[in-house]
């Protein structure tokens, strides 16, 4: 590929590229250079042939030039079918739109006979016309009311030149928001199509974790209990419990077997299915997403919603200030400066761009926030509750410790064992027992039937026709009935002790145990300082380990409140208690059995790193298990809320100085309307910027 560089900074490069660059183009390029080694983010400018590209050391620029040096034609081409179905950028003709309604109003004012720019001016009214009386008809007093008033009193007073000007501004005006609209919405699409999602992909029988955006119509996938279904498809076998909400806003899950459709953004909440993909899976996100930021419509703010409807109660105050004014001054010049100038358009169109504008910079720093409303919760909060593991706690815990406790039983056993059931979730902790029989050489032949997953409790399964089960002390102990020594308890708890320990038994007694390292995550307790000096005055931790594990994490992390072996419904009931007390509670947590307190709280966060069940619930989705996410997310948070206080200030005090003005007669209507329009759109420019 041919270009040349313009200029460097360090981190990033722009280069300008030989020859035109389509839309099309650039829709390839981004994600291909995205996708390669040591490239952070892209950004293509067709229209100036530009491209910028941030990069995470010298290193990775000169492999990136290099790759670019010895990019083909062919192997783009190769890329862009690759891409089929991906987001194009929009190709924004804000000036060629400006400068077509422009060059057609001055042709007119020109050119046009007087007698033609009449009979011109009273058909194009005719559109403002039936937006006002089908608002009428509807019983609502609204902007498109006033615009068809205002327009009407300048053919009352005959004058078409001052109508044509004003539908002109209007016009000029409204393509300019919904420019700035669809803007600020594509720039939010394109930087949730960044956020990346895995799957598990059948290769010669065996399962082979790939990006999701690598898969092709034909493939088989595997999604068991809290995995997504990231593509459409067809169930190839297997029989799941689906969950649709996200689709179909159907809370229960759906029973899934073999020849049903499934769908991409649903999570199996339990069973296992194959799947052969249908479409993309670029194609299926990009829907899912689409249908995201339309959703986050009808999940406006408290604030946001408040004010939009204050700005629509403000139409029937301009049409009597109207009144007033016509009857006092007898001037229909300056009744319709009362009617050039609403507040609804500004506070409507600020608030949208921005929500779009917080949601957008969220996704830019992997977060993903389902609506406005909940900004506004995380703003409010004065609670936060986190679950420990895989939350608060590494994502990817590790094997301290295994142990026997049956004569016929070896620690190897115990852990090949352990691994074979366990193998079949996406929990932190089975992946921590999978990997340490992988480091320990162990292979785990599937010699067991069918495993069942309690969630929270543990894995039942059958071994050699004998029952076998693996879990927390109350599953094995309590639900299973397994008798346990009490010598046996004392020598598990001295050799676990400060660990949280996985039980294993065989055919009603108890042969092994394993203690999992749960180790803090890197930057927790500074999370959690953080948050606190943040204004979140009550911190508490909820985990289902025992009292000593949850002594140990919590002083590590900094917080003094804590409950310990606790099941899914005691997390329910203690978040929902909190709430019923008036708290504002943020829940934060990443596995199953925390996706029921997850959907109580006021807001949810599900760990990027946790299971797709958690992240179907809840309200934010982190792409990473970083908890400096949530401190960010809570600065993001109040800093929206700040702009649209500032931005409500602004609309009251600006549209108030202009109808001032128009009324006293120091400004002409049409000028009302320019200032009105063109501060509208200033403000939604600010409103789109980085919080």
């Amino acid at each position: 590929m041919r270009y040349t560089i313009d200029h460097e900074l360090p981190r990033r490069v722009r280069l300008t590229l030989a020859g035109r660059v389509s839309v099309s183009d650039a829709a390839v390029l981004e994600p291909m250079l995205t996708s390669w080694a040591g490239v952070e983010r892209v950004r293509v400018y067709p229209h100036i042939r530009s491209v910028a590209i941030w990069f995470r050391s010298e290193l990775a620029k000169a492999a990136l030039l290099g790759r670019l040096d010895a990019l083909t034609p062919t192997q783009f081409d190769t890329a862009r079918a690759q891409t089929s179905g991906t987001l194009a950028p929009v190709d924004m003709p804000v000036v060629r739109n400006i400068a077509r309604l422009a060059g057609a109003h001055l042709l007119r004012r020109w050119f046009m006979p007087p007698a033609l720019r009449t009979i011109w001016a009273a058909m194009h009214y005719l559109g403002f016309l039936r937006a006002g009386l089908a608002s009428l008809a509807r019983g609502k007093l609204d902007v498109p009311v006033l615009d068809a008033s205002a327009i009407g009193l300048s053919f009352v007073k005959r004058d078409p030149k001052t109508a044509a000007s004003t539908m002109f501004l209007l016009d000029l005006g409204d393509a300019l928001e919904e420019a700035t609209r669809a803007k600020s919405e594509h720039e939010l699409i394109r930087s949730l199509m960044a956020i990346p999602q895995s799957a598990r992909r059948l290769e010669d029988g065996d399962e082979v974790i790939v990006p999701a955006q690598n898969l092709r119509a034909g493939d088989l996938v595997v999604a068991r209990t809290g995995m997504p279904v990231c593509v459409d498809g067809v169930v190839e076998r297997g029989v799941a419990l689906v969950n649709q909400a996200a689709l179909t806003g159907e809370p229960l899950a759906v029973e899934r077997t073999t020849g049903d459709d499934v769908f991409a953004g649903t999570a199996v909440e339990e069973g296992e299915i194959v799947i052969r993909v249908g479409a993309e899976p670029a194609s299926t996100k990009l829907r899912s997403i689409v249908n995201l930021v339309e959703a986050s419509e009808a999940l406006k703010s408290e604030v946001q919603a408040r004010r939009e409807s204050l700005a629509d109660r403000f139409v029937p105050w301009n049409f009597l200030l109207a009144g007033i004014v016509a009857a006092t001054t007898r001037s229909l010049t300056k009744s319709s400066a009362a009617l050039m100038v609403d507040y609804s358009c500004a506070l409507k169109l600020t608030s949208s761009i921005s929500v779009l504008a917080a949601m957008r910079q969220s996704a830019h720093e992997g977060m993903t926030v389902k609506g406005a409303k909940h900004f506004e919760a995380i703003a409010a909060a004065d609670t936060i509750v986190f679950d420990k593991t895989g939350t608060l706690t590494e994502a990817t815990p590790r094997v301290a410790r295994v142990l026997t406790v049956a004569p016929d039983w070896t620690e190897d056993e115990v852990l090949r064992t352990s691994a074979c059931l366990e193998e079949h979730f996406p929990h932190p902790v089975a992946r921590a027992v999978v990997a340490a029989a992988a480091a320990h050489g162990l292979e785990h032949r599937e010699r067991h039937a069918e495993v069942a997953y309690i969630v929270a409790h543990g894995i039942a399964s059958e071994l050699d026709g004998k029952r076998i089960v693996i879990g927390s002390r109350h599953f094995v102990m309590e639900d299973e009935r397994i008798d346990v020594a009490c010598g046996k308890q004392e020598f598990i708890e001295r050799k676990l002790e400060g660990l949280s320990p996985l039980y294993l038994a065989q055919d009603g007694k108890l042969v092994g145990a394993i203690g999992i390292e749960d180790p803090l995550k890197p930057g927790a307790s500074e999370a959690v300082a953080s948050l606190r000096a943040q204004g979140i005055r009550n911190i508490v931790m909820l985990t289902g380990d025992n009292e000593r594990t949850a002594v140990r994490i919590s002083a590590e992390a900094g917080i003094t409140e804590f409950r310990a072996n606790l099941l899914p419904e005691d997390k329910l009931a203690y978040v929902e208690e909190l709430v019923r007390k008036g708290r504002r509670v943020i829940m934060v947590g990443d596995g199953v059995n925390d996706a029921p307190a997850l959907s109580a709280a006021d807001v949810g966060i599900a760990m990027g790193t946790g299971t797709a069940i958690a992240q179907e619930v809840a309200d934010i989705t982190l792409a990473t298990g970083d908890l400096g996410a949530v401190v960010r997310l809570r600065e993001l948070s109040c800093a929206l809320m700040g702009r649209l206080d500032h931005s409500f200030a602004a609309i009251m005090g600006i549209n108030s100085a202009l109808l001032a003005a128009g009324i006293a007669g120091i400004i002409q209507p049409q000028t009302s309307a320019l200032l009105h329009n063109g501060s509208t759109i200033a403000l939604a420019a600010k409103s789109a910027c980085r919080l």
